[in-house]
């Protein structure tokens, strides 16, 4: 997406063709060990050097890490908590002083791999450099806008596979020779999931209308990702509640929905991070 946004006609010849294609995996380095919502303070940094630059530093929590072909990374190329600090570059799998670092052994999501990029006087020319020198963080939050309608979305299809599976299952278990679905603890529960997420759905579509229609949506992508990850663990915590002894073992799948939801309140902005968002745009 970033490469799709910011990058010139040349950067985009040569690496979306690949990316679209599913040929090559992209990865995103904007987060790092010590800067997670506070991003503006990061510590990976670009030195101008001659006609390129050297990049030093690592970065955490980015998917495909190890196994992308091509990174994003988010580089510091001023001062700390200056403004306009930060620049983007495109650097390509097997560049000399770039590589993959430890994969993360998580709790849930364990089938997207999640690893370091480290850079150790990685140099590469300016060609690589996406926009103008500290027009990265601004960039940086577009993207971000766009990929929060995606984890919102990622969020409804754990919503919705909850669901499913409890509805399912409470309309077969038998307890005091009738369907679990009969008792009004049950029956409330699966209410409270089918409307959660009707309107998380509802949020998702306006903030992909706005975007599709090139609208701004800050606002309302904030919203659909701080509701419907909310929405997905509290839809994969009531699954196990209504499976009981059977949620909490992997022989059904709501321990993995259980699992896989939390990280959607995290990725791409934290539910604190996204209220934050949102309060900023109302307060405008």
């Amino acid at each position: 997406g970033h490469i799709l946004y910011f990058g010139n006609d040349e950067q985009k010849q040569k690496y979306l063709p690949k990316l679209a294609s599913g040929e090559w995996i992209g990865a995103w380095g904007l987060t790092e060990a010590n800067t997670g919502s506070d991003a503006g303070n990061m510590q990976c940094t670009a030195t101008k050097d001659g006609d390129g630059w050297v990049l030093n530093g690592t970065k955490n929590w980015i998917t495909h890490g190890i196994s992308g072909n091509v990174a994003v990374v988010l580089a510091r190329t001023g001062e700390p908590r200056a403004k306009s600090n930060v620049t983007a570059f495109i650097v390509e799998k097997g560049t000399p002083g770039f590589t993959a670092g430890k994969k993360e052994n998580k709790l849930g999501m364990r089938a997207s791999e999640t690893a370091e990029l480290v850079f150790d006087n990685c140099r590469i020319s300016d060609a690589q450099r996406m926009g103008e020198v500290g027009d990265g963080f601004r960039q940086a939050m577009k993207v971000l806008d766009g990929g929060r309608i995606s984890i919102a979305a990622l969020s409804l299809g754990i919503a919705k596979g909850a669901y499913e599976a409890s509805l399912k299952y409470s309309k077969e278990r038998q307890q005091f020779d009738q369907p679990i679905s009969n008792f009004q603890a049950i029956a409330f529960k699966l209410a409270d999931m089918a409307t959660k997420i009707e309107v998380s759905e509802m949020l998702i579509y306006q903030a992909a209308d706005k975007k599709n229609r090139h609208e701004p949506m800050t606002k309302e992508s904030a919203m659909a990702k701080y509701y419907a990850s909310e929405v997905a663990v509290q839809c994969a915590t009531e699954a196990v509640q209504i499976f009981g002894g059977y949620g909490y073992t992997k022989d059904f799948p709501v321990e993995k929905y259980y699992r896989d939801s939390k990280l959607c309140t995290i990725g791409e902005g934290t539910s604190e991070i996204q209220k934050l968002v949102i309060s900023r745009e109302v307060l405008k």
